[in-house]
């Protein structure tokens, strides 16, 4: 896949079909519109181009909006490099491209600068000065400037829609193993190991204390979570728990994100791990004394031991 910047873009670019839109996450739904894309280019003999931002547009419309990302810049570019795109258009968002109207943006920046040739949109999409504007206009628009516009049907599960928003509710409420339908995979967080308090050390199961960098990077629902555990120069996935939450029982206030990798030993400050996070073993919880809890994170070891052994089970069995 080849990633353009808005400032880097090539006089000779090849024409294309297109969709635009931020897709965050590059779940299903999206999976199943660039596959669109991609089917209509091969078709043509045109480029599949996908045409996205590196900060939420919101961010510049409602300046108060805190975005909650399920996807961070480079884990989006990975993901959409996957679909099978030739080339990403990646366009920083800014004051000047949310005053354009749809007809403009399409004529100065798709049809322009882009080449693009067909554009394919999304069931739900609106993009354009205060999204005014909708399909049939896109459509009107597009022919008056040589742009096929065409409609993307939407993606459901169970008679639902994914999209991003769903995919957020799911993990505020740590249901993950429908969030990770809908992703089709697990959610990753990505994390630098950094000194923590050494509480989970004193109680028989250290941890690797997390910083996740990302302020945007929604975390689910607090709680511990049967996970897996990819380590700095490993591509071995490890068996782990993590917790999210603010370490009641010893009084803490701030949230933090801790991992205990199962029959693990070694140093890993200042290394960044992946984590891959699987099914919600329990909501957070205050005990009455560290002896409980231990006994608790004893429980919930074996707990996500039971639940790899029947994941193991099933790909056998697949």
């Amino acid at each position: 896949m080849l990633t353009i910047h808005a400032d880097q873009i090539p006089a000779d670019l090849s024409p294309s079909v297109a969709t635009i839109g931020f897709f965050d996450g590059v779940h299903l739904g999206h999976q199943h519109l660039i596959a669109q894309v991609v089917e209509e280019a091969r078709k043509d003999g045109l480029d599949a181009m996908v045409v996205t931002f590196d900060n939420h547009p919101r961010q510049v419309t409602s300046p108060e909006f805190i975005p909650q990302m399920l996807t961070t810049e480079d884990e989006k570019l990975v993901n959409l490099a996957g679909t099978g795109i030739d080339t990403c258009a990646l366009f920083h968002f800014t004051p000047q491209l949310a005053a354009l109207s749809a007809r403009e943006f399409m004529q100065q920046v798709l049809h322009d600068r882009l080449h693009v040739r067909k554009l394919v949109i999304g069931y739900d999409n609106r993009f354009g000065h205060n999204r005014s504007e909708g399909f049939d206009d896109y459509v009107r628009h597009g022919k008056q400037m040589g742009i096929e516009v065409i409609a993307s049907t939407p993606f459901a599960i169970d008679g639902q829609a994914v999209s991003s928003s769903r995919i957020r509710r799911l993990l505020a409420k740590g249901e993950m193993t429908e969030a990770a339908r809908c992703l089709g995979r697990p959610y990753l967080l990505v994390g630098k190991v950094v000194e923590g308090y050494q509480l989970g050390r004193r109680l028989g199961f250290p941890t690797a204390n997390l910083d996740m960098g990302c302020e945007g990077k929604l975390l689910p629902a607090a709680g511990v979570y049967a996970v897996k555990v990819r380590t700095e120069g490993s591509m071995e996935m490890r068996h782990a728990v993590m917790n999210i939450g603010s370490r009641p029982t010893f009084g803490g206030d701030e949230t933090s994100v801790e991992v205990h990798i199962i029959n693990f030993e070694g140093n890993l400050y200042g290394h960044h791990v992946v984590v891959a996070v699987g099914e919600r073993l329990r909501g957070e919880q205050k005990f009455t004394s560290s002896d409980a809890l231990a006994e608790q994170m004893r429980q919930d070891v074996e707990r996500a031991e039971q639940l790899f052994d029947i994941e193991k089970t099933r790909e056998d069995e697949e």
